[in-house]
């Protein structure tokens, strides 16, 4: 798991800074990555005043980083590689967000942040930094099943259910970063 972990952090951090004056202007910086955390291990971080909580993966805004309970990539994990993939791309996205004009952020960030998940793990198969495995597409699909706000971590409404969910990374995946704009 660790090492899909850092490759996935690789691949991702590797898309966006390939790619980002194709699609917005500015210069992209990375956001930090805390990392993992886990009871008895390393505490969940402070964000914004608030320790995050447990099995749970976050961005955090004001100290522009992403960081995830290493008990919630295990679980996820356990049903296949992709899962680490997806939540760190996801995450990853909000950083994206935050770096965007506030016009290019959709209203629903949570799906906003799954389509730009979609867009970067197809894009980075596209480039050649990330190679899809047989039944990865499958996995993909049942972990944003399975993290949608029908789970008892979620508030209703966050996320959005199951279909949007994959409705939204796959329209990411199917048409890239701009797929995943606001239309003006």
């Amino acid at each position: 798991m660790n090492q899909d972990i850092s490759t996935a952090l690789y691949v991702v951090n590797r898309y966006w800074s390939s790619h980002w004056r194709q699609f917005f202007t500015g210069r992209y910086t990375r956001p930090t990555v805390f990392g993992g955390y886990a009871r008895g291990y390393r505490r969940p971080p402070v964000c914004g005043g608030k320790r995050l909580a447990y099995m749970n993966a976050f961005y955090c805004r004001p100290g522009d980083y992403i960081a995830w309970d290493l008990g919630l990539m295990r679980d996820g994990y356990s049903s296949g590689d992709a899962w680490v993939y997806l939540i760190i791309a996801h995450e990853w996205g909000h950083a994206v967000q935050a770096r965007l004009n506030a016009g290019l952020v959709s209203r629903a960030k949570e799906l906003q942040a799954d389509c730009l998940a979609g867009a970067v793990l197809y894009g980075a198969a596209y480039d050649g930094t990330l190679r899809f495995e047989s039944g990865d597409v499958e996995e993909l699909a049942d972990a944003l099943t399975e993290l949608a706000d029908e789970t008892p971590w979620t508030d209703v409404g966050d996320h959005g259910n199951a279909t949007q969910r994959v409705s939204s990374f796959t329209q990411g995946a199917r048409y890239g970063v701009y797929g995943c704009l606001p239309s003006s």
